[in-house]
């Protein structure tokens, strides 16, 4: 076997900048925690998918009950773009809040990290595309507070934003340490709304975090606790929550589990899977969860030769592991057999696009910054060969 990808006895450096709060009911405290802050003028973002569940009305009563002033924005979509961004920027610019609170999934979080990176310091999401872009500006951004209502994106525990040009519809990751939220509330019962759909997919997501992470060039012995741990709890709890909505304390598990796959992201970044997924969803529209999902069992194969032990020391922490066979071969086989489970397709056959250009998509996969973490490095025909076998 092959040592592991990412050894644990090497220099680096770990911190994690945003604080959770996590329980059952825990929204009750938003006011108060945005009082610590120093907020006393709340944009709350928030999509307009969550306003039927009575999320963000709550929010605002209890943001009001704390005597904090209040304005929501809610005009984006599931994949917030730089014109999202931008309306939002032109909220805040006439509301002049001293604080901002992202409630709902990662298109929430996204974007209100996307408002604040402009908010503060002007021009637009293109001036930050890639890790600390904004350097040359030295004040600080608004603190922020983030209540993720689906458990998979990690967001919370991220400095990234994921916006979309709106011209182009490519995905820029925009970081900054100072982008990071502040506060985290990890309350489970803003997840029991969420339709089975966006659960498989968020879940899904999720996974590939942990597994990505894990093996990640960049990964450090912190990030791959982190990843780890994340790993486990989705193994045991994904699958509990796929098989009945309403079980509580699995889905308690699964939120925990992508906020720690978050902090590994933070520290490790991801890989193939990703930079396969991303023009999947720029080109043809496939959601992010179900085009990662599809990649990262073809990656995972491919990968192998690279990490093969330390696939197996994930593998070997599945509920069902054969501890004789545990590797590459049976973890791909697990996430397939977690693709049926969730009722999402593990082709793109399944998806109408067994035709689908794969120049086209490798081109643009190359160009992936997630992919220069890649266990195994990837070549566009590399790229190519493994759409083909996602066919």
């Amino acid at each position: 076997m092959t040592a592991p990808a990412t050894p644990c006895l090497h220099s680096f450096e770990f911190q994690a900048a945003t604080r959770l709060v996590v329980g059952a009911g825990a929204l009750a405290r938003v006011g108060d925690i945005a009082r610590q802050l120093g907020g006393s003028r709340a944009l709350l973002v928030s999509d307009p998918g969550l306003v039927a569940t009575g999320f963000p009305a709550k929010a605002e009563e209890l943001l009001a009950s704390a005597n904090i002033a209040c304005r929501l924005f809610q005009d984006f979509s599931e994949n917030p773009s730089t014109d999202h961004v931008t309306a939002g920027v032109a909220v805040a610019e006439d509301f002049q809040p001293d604080i901002l609170i992202a409630l709902g999934g990662g298109s929430s979080m996204d974007c209100a990290k996307g408002i604040n990176f402009v908010h503060c310091f002007g021009g637009s999401m293109h001036d930050y595309h890639g890790r600390e872009r904004a350097g040359l500006n030295r004040g600080p951004m608004l603190p922020s507070m983030a209540v993720p209502t689906t458990a998979g994106t990690g967001s919370e525990t991220q400095s990234f934003a994921l916006i979309s040009d709106a011209a182009t519809g490519a995905k820029m990751a925009c970081g900054d340490p100072r982008a990071a939220f502040r506060v985290a509330i990890l309350d489970v019962e803003l997840t029991l709304t969420q339709p089975e759909r966006v659960t498989a997919l968020t879940g899904v997501d999720a996974v590939s975090h942990a597994l990505e992470s894990y093996v990640s060039t960049a990964g450090t012995a912190a990030s791959r606790l982190f990843a780890r741990e994340s790993w486990q709890l989705l193994a045991t709890h994904l699958p509990r929550v796929l098989s009945d909505g309403e079980d509580v304390e699995a889905r308690a598990a699964v939120q925990v589990a992508a906020a720690w796959a978050g902090v590994a992201i933070e520290n490790a970044m991801l890989g193939g899977a990703h930079a396969m997924a991303n023009p999947l969803t720029q080109l043809h529209g496939i959601p992010h969860g179900q085009a990662v999902g599809l990649a990262l069992p073809h990656v995972v194969r491919f990968n192998a030769a690279a990490c093969e032990r330390d696939y197996a020391e994930l593998c070997q922490l599945l509920p069902d592991a054969d501890h004789a066979t545990a590797g590459s071969a049976q973890l791909a086989e697990w996430l397939v057999a977690l693709l049926q489970q969730a009722d999402m397709a593990s082709s793109l056959a399944d998806l109408a696009l067994a035709t689908a250009d794969s120049d086209a998509l490798a081109s643009i996969a190359t160009k992936q910054w997630t992919g220069s973490f890649n266990p195994r490095p990837l070549t566009a025909s590399d790229f190519q060969s493994l759409y083909e076998e996602a066919r």
